[in-house]
């Protein structure tokens, strides 16, 4: 086998061992359920289409109903890790509009054994793709099918079972547009993403059986995409959710500056997800369109319409190691273009994090050898927030280089997890975090 296809397969089966999200309905599943979208294969359900009118408020409620995790098993006193709640919520784009957000909240069954009221995590999922079908929420009912059409891999359950023992209630957010059949997910967009998981928290207070509610310590919690989403919420919550009481986040890899992180992905494993980013720009800001339409040859053109229907697992398998300079119609690679095109510049310029002070007491924690979501970006995040005088504990995963930059880029999501969770639920229980700015030069 090629070293490539080793690389590929090895990728696949790391991240199946972290505990991916494989995401499909069964055939029986689907004979039954009403729907309005099918993704490659998979049967999207009828909840997850937005009603035309939306309530007017952040973090509305719109509809909800029960969710079965795939994955549980009977107590004395219910099941455990949870019992899970399927949501929709409103919540507000990068453009002030209105948008229906998808999600799922679980009352967790293990007692909260600190001070105070049961404290709610947010989980911001990592990348999981662009088709509905990848939506976290979808995952966490069928966690693996490999149905012919579509592969894919995700890895937040861990994370979210972890925080469920520990007696936190959970509530996981899609983002805009993944899951939610009106539009296309707005991949790495860092306003959208903040609103999506500080809404989340809203939406999670008026579920029913929810023992949290607006006194509730909230903690955010996310690697790689999740890393940036958490990020940017802890530095918008200030002035657009002041109302969520915001005890601590971590951001795991988070993907700061999206000019380094499209340097980085370009011909790895996960090339794929540039196709996310740029259909995520588009929709946020269609006046990119002419450019994209002027650089992208009909490879990439048809790179970008099918990514916007995969999964991780898809695109690793489809798109690993492919070259963005083969989607362009000179031979320029989507950085060398980015760099040559003021308006490109100006777009990922707002999507910069790290230039507001961020909310509470965050952990920025990065793998030293992470070229994927390049470690220096997300170590000058935290010297960036420490200068602004921001609470900031940073925290350099060192393990050994491979060959593969995806296995660089999570290998530490797993060997940092754990450290990770003990952190945040010791911020919830409100023990003082010890910051590490005084010995973080400005340079490594």
């Amino acid at each position: 086998m090629p070293v490539r296809r080793r690389l590929l397969a090895a990728a696949l089966t790391a991240l199946s061992c972290l505990g991916v999200q494989a995401l499909a309905a069964t055939a029986a599943e689907a004979s039954t359920a009403s729907a309005s979208v099918v993704s490659r294969g998979v049967t999207i359900p009828e909840f997850y289409d937005p009603p035309a009118e939306l309530p007017a408020a952040d973090g509305t409620l719109i509809r909800s109903e029960p969710l079965r995790l795939a994955l549980w098993l009977p107590s004395l006193h219910g099941p455990l890790p949870g019992r899970a709640t399927r949501l929709m919520y409103k919540s507000t784009d990068a453009n002030g509009e209105p948008v229906a957000v998808t999600g799922a909240y679980i009352e967790p069954t293990a007692r909260w054994k600190g001070s105070g009221p049961r404290p709610l995590v947010v989980v911001a999922p990592g990348t999981m793709g662009q088709g509905d079908q990848c939506a976290a929420s979808l995952g966490l009912e069928h966690p693996i099918t490999l149905n012919g059409k579509t592969v894919s891999v995700g890895y937040e359950d861990l994370s979210i079972y972890r925080l469920l023992a520990r007696g936190t209630a959970v509530v996981v957010t899609d983002y805009v547009g993944l899951g939610a059949t009106d539009r296309l997910h707005t991949y790495v967009n860092r306003v959208d993403e903040a609103h999506a998981v500080l809404d989340a928290a809203r939406a999670a207070r008026s579920v029913e059986g929810a023992s949290v509610t607006a006194d509730s310590p909230v903690g955010l919690f996310g690697y790689s995409q999740g890393g940036g989403a958490t990020a940017a919420a802890a530095e918008l919550q200030p002035q657009y959710a002041p109302d969520v009481r915001l005890a601590g986040t971590y951001a795991g890899a988070p993907p700061a500056d999206l000019t380094k992180v499209t340097e980085g992905i370009d011909g790895t494993e996960l090339t794929g997800a540039l196709g996310w980013s740029l259909n995520g720009f588009l929709q946020s800001d269609p006046e990119l369109r002419p450019i994209a339409e002027a650089h992208l040859n009909a490879a990439g053109k048809d790179a970008l319409a099918d990514l916007s229907t995969m999964c991780v697992g898809d695109a690793i398998l489809r798109y690993g190691y492919a070259k963005s300079s083969k989607w362009t119609t000179d031979g320029q690679t989507l950085s060398e273009i980015i760099g040559s095109t003021p308006q490109l510049q100006e777009f990922l310029d707002t999507q910069r994090i790290g230039r507001l002070r961020p909310a509470g007491p965050v952990r920025v924690a990065t793998g030293t050898q992470d070229d994927l979501v390049p470690h220096g970006q997300a170590r000058q995040l935290a010297v960036d927030w420490c200068a602004q005088g921001a609470d900031v504990v940073y925290e350099p995963v060192v393990l050994p280089d491979v060959i593969s930059p995806l296995l660089n880029h999570f290998g530490p999501l797993l060997t940092d997890q754990g450290a990770a969770v003990d952190w945040l639920t010791d911020r919830l229980a409100g023990k003082p975090a010890a910051s590490t700015c005084a010995t973080l030069p400005s340079r490594p």
